[in-house]
């Protein structure tokens, strides 16, 4: 899905496809840092109960496209319902930077919150439907090719 900008389109050349870009990010107190890989045009909402209480926007990234450079001992995990996902937040801010999700496990999915410099207000994320989850996830979500 392509994103649009608040600002006026004609100020902007046509659209490009984005290749991933890396980005840093943290926590709110600094103590959890970590790079990422990714492409913000694959990032969305979720209307889950935990992700609207968030406010979380995904990026899921392979593993290979995430390091987390500090923070490994002040990271917590808080699990529920099935206990796939592993929903990480740091012990001193209690700001969930990123977690292993219940659709992917085999992923990091990255609060785009959490990174630095992105001007939310220029993007506007698709939604994927985490009260219905089940019907949801069989359909076409922006993460998987």
């Amino acid at each position: 899905m392509e994103r649009t900008s608040r600002r006026d389109p004609n100020s902007y050349p046509k659209k490009i496809a984005m290749a991933k870009q890396r980005y840093e990010g943290s926590c709110h107190c600094g103590q959890i840092r970590f790079v990422v890989e990714g492409d913000l045009d694959t990032a969305t909402l979720c209307n889950c109960s935990i992700c609207t209480k968030k406010g979380f926007i995904h990026l899921i990234v392979p593993p290979e496209a995430f390091q987390l450079l500090s923070g490994q001992p002040d990271l917590a995990t808080y699990s529920f319902n099935t206990h796939i996902a592993k929903h990480h937040f740091c012990r001193v801010c209690g700001m969930h930077p990123f977690y292993i999700p219940r659709s992917d496990p085999d992923k990091i999915d990255v609060n785009v919150r959490c990174l630095d410099g992105i001007p939310l207000e220029n993007y506007q994320f698709p939604t994927f439907n985490g009260r219905d989850w089940e019907q949801a996830i069989e359909g076409k979500v922006s993460w998987r090719d």
